[in-house]
């Protein structure tokens, strides 16, 4: 969507825009699809994840679509400035990345299956970029709610980095951190299922063409 000429950088804290302690916008109250609330809190019994894959437009309907999903949003996560505008974002100086969160039922979808999903629907070896969208805002992240979700990432992680390397790919540079301490703030009523609205609007996403086992177990032995 935005093009940048110079080499894509994260700021630094200091360098990061300041932001604002409170929004300027409201967030839609129900998903345009689901019909679900946008923002927590959620029904017991479900739970968060929070993904980066590109362009937010296209991954937020990867995931709506998904059986089991109870709700989707689109956002900012992994930087610095509070409460970020789009154009802020866009700029490089907030360091954060185009997220979803996705709150799903566990009983219908596991949190594995999800991460197949990540896996396949974008090439987390690019870095800073999702094919011609390039800049920070771009990469691929994970940031994990628990745990449990913590190695269930490190282990589809493991998995997914041997089937990509047989088939000529270079190394995963997905972000894998905490979501503590790293606010998703939830973007203009616009982005929020952009596709659904705009049906045949921009996506830029898509995958390696390469499948992505669930589980370390599942993985292709490399032994000769």
């Amino acid at each position: 969507m935005f093009l940048h000429r110079r080499t894509p950088q994260l700021p630094t804290p200091e360098e990061a825009l300041r932001g604002r302690p409170t929004p300027e916008f409201t967030v839609p109250s129900h998903h345009t699809v689901l019909g679900n609330p946008l923002v927590g809190p959620y029904p017991d019994g479900l739970e968060v994840a929070d993904f980066a894959l590109g362009c937010f437009w296209g991954a937020e309907r990867k995931f709506w679509q998904t059986d089991g999903v109870w709700t989707t949003l689109a956002g900012y996560q992994g930087g610095y400035t509070e409460n970020p505008a789009y154009e802020e974002v866009c700029s490089g100086l907030t360091g954060h990345t185009e997220a979803v969160r996705v709150v799903f039922d566990p009983k219908i979808v596991t949190y594995s299956e999800l991460l197949k999903l990540f896996w396949e629907s974008h090439d987390p070896t690019q870095g800073f970029r999702q094919g011609n969208d390039v800049g920070t805002q771009y990469r691929s992240a994970i940031y994990t709610h628990s745990p449990e979700q913590e190695a269930a990432v490190a282990a589809s992680r493991e998995a997914y980095q041997k089937v990509l390397t047989a088939a000529g790919h270079g190394e995963i540079t997905t972000e894998i951190l905490p979501a503590q301490g790293r606010t998703f703030w939830p973007a203009e009523a616009y982005h929020q299922q952009y596709l659904d609205k705009n049906p045949a609007g921009y996506c830029g996403i898509g995958g390696t063409g390469v499948s992505c086992p669930i589980g370390v177990a599942e993985a292709p032995s490399t032994d000769t």
